[in-house]
């Protein structure tokens, strides 16, 4: 039995690229050519059917009612919206408040069901993306690799299988849905480790030329290390001075005389001071006088300074051999992202023309969507469409995999709100692209993932995995 069939049936009849589903509602008249009756949208030959939007859209749906203390699940039902209508009329009306009249609900169901159709869009769209780049790349995900990380996922997340039942209960998914997503994450990995392979390859004039390009970033400037009494007037400053030279100690000088709190509640300490961090004039002072030496008053825009200089800590320069691997590592990361960013700019592109959706079901993905009229695209470092940013993955439908135990994951955001899109991806938290120079990552932390479905935050009040 090949891998693909000893898939559950249910998820096998999921995947665009291997089988369209069987016909249910039909879609609106007007679609166009190019998509088939009961399908809401055509990615190249792979068709997304009616019946699959309506699954997930329900499963939308119960996240938003888990998300609001496990409401009854109702599905905006359109045009009309008579069963969303009839719901929201039943709910309390808050004490003091004014029953909503019903075009007001009509208007709320309205806006959640586009919120709700955007997000289910933008998932399934997605999905087929990257189901296609990697049959295109000859990528496998074996049923034994999704099966082993779900149920990783699964025992982390519900140690009793009750509580494992009792979410597939409110979710709105079944494991099917659940294996679906974790398989995509998977194949997503997978794309991604081919599309940097090689890519990060650094040699030691690479390092060479990046140490003797960027000095500043591995050197420390001279610091001296004062104590102070700032005065408003410089009277004040003449006497804490001729106290000073008294032979008083500056603790008390400072108590008495400073008004810079801070340095006053540590005795009159300035620690590790550098050029370019204080007043240009107490600045050229504290760094012509001798150490030990008492300076002052010295004027300055915030009053009058006395100062001694107690340290000076002369400046360094870390030698290539300390930096070497920090370099390497940063050069690999920033050329591994720029290979993912060129990728996925072409692979939106690509996808996108080949994306075509009915016509009430258009989103940005869709090539028939309405042009842009700025025609702008993203600023250099902005992920493009349909990519989250990492570490920041906007709310939507369920997310990946098998959410933490007790806690229904969280829906879609209150009506009114923008849309956010829906669910799924990168397993584990990889890193925030590529961070500014003079800040590396850690040695071998991989570059942003590919383009994926973005999965919502886990749910509230349960510690994330690992």
């Amino acid at each position: 039995m090949s891998e693909t069939s000893s898939l559950p049936h249910a998820l096998r009849r999921r995947l665009p690229l291997l089988a369209a589903l069987g016909a249910s509602v039909l879609v609106a008249a007007g679609c166009g050519n190019d998509i088939p009756p009961n399908s809401v949208a055509k990615v190249g030959d792979s068709v997304i059917e009616r019946k699959e939007f309506d699954h997930w859209l329900k499963a939308a749906a119960s996240s938003q009612a888990q998300g609001l203390g496990g409401a009854t699940v109702t599905v905006p039902d359109p045009p009309n919206y008579e069963k969303c209508v009839a719901s929201k009329a039943k709910q309390p009306v808050p004490p003091g408040g004014q029953k909503p009249a019903t075009e007001q609900l009509k208007t709320q169901c309205k806006t959640e069901y586009e919120s709700l159709r955007d997000q289910v869009m933008q998932f399934l769209i997605s999905a087929s993306w990257i189901e296609q780049e990697a049959e295109e790349r000859d990528i496998e995900v074996s049923d034994e690799t999704v099966r082993k990380q779900f149920d990783d996922q699964r025992k982390q997340s519900f140690p009793e299988d009750e509580q494992y039942q009792e979410f597939l209960k409110t979710s709105g998914q079944t494991e099917e849905d659940l294996l679906f997503r974790v398989r995509l994450d998977a194949l997503s990995n997978e794309v991604r480790k081919k599309v940097i392979a090689g890519k990060g390859n650094v040699s030691d004039a690479d390092i060479q030329k990046y140490y003797d390009e960027n000095k500043d970033q591995f050197a420390q400037p001279e610091s001296r290390d004062l104590r102070v009494v700032l005065t408003k007037d410089e009277e004040k400053a003449q006497q804490a001075r001729e106290a000073l030279d008294g032979g008083q100690k500056f603790d008390a000088v400072a108590k008495k005389f400073s008004i810079d709190e801070a340095s006053k509640a540590q005795g009159g300490k300035l620690p590790a001071v550098q050029k370019g961090q204080q007043d240009k004039a107490l600045e050229d002072a504290v760094f012509a006088a001798e150490m030990g030496s008492l300076e002052g008053p010295v004027k300055t825009d915030f009053g009058f300074y006395v100062f001694e200089v107690e340290k000076i800590t002369a400046a360094t320069q870390q030698p290539l051999e300390e930096v070497k691997e920090t370099i390497k590592s940063t050069l690999k990361s920033q050329r591994e992202q720029k290979a993912l960013d060129d990728f996925i700019k072409k692979f939106q592109d690509k996808y996108k023309d080949e994306t075509k959706c009915a016509k009430d079901f258009i989103v940005d993905e869709c090539g028939n969507a309405p042009k842009d009229e700025t025609g702008s695209t993203p600023a250099s470092g902005a992920p493009p469409q349909g990519v989250p940013p990492q570490g920041a993955p906007p709310q939507g439908v369920p997310p990946q995999g098998v959410p933490p135990q007790g806690v229904p994951p969280q829906g879609v955001p209150p009506q009114g709100a923008p849309p956010q899109q829906v669910p799924v991806p990168p397993q584990g938290a990889p890193p925030q692209g590529v961070p500014p120079q003079g800040a590396p990552p850690p040695q071998g932390a991989p570059p942003q993932q590919v383009p994926v479905p973005p999965q919502g935050p886990p749910p509230q009040g349960v510690p994330p995995e690992g």
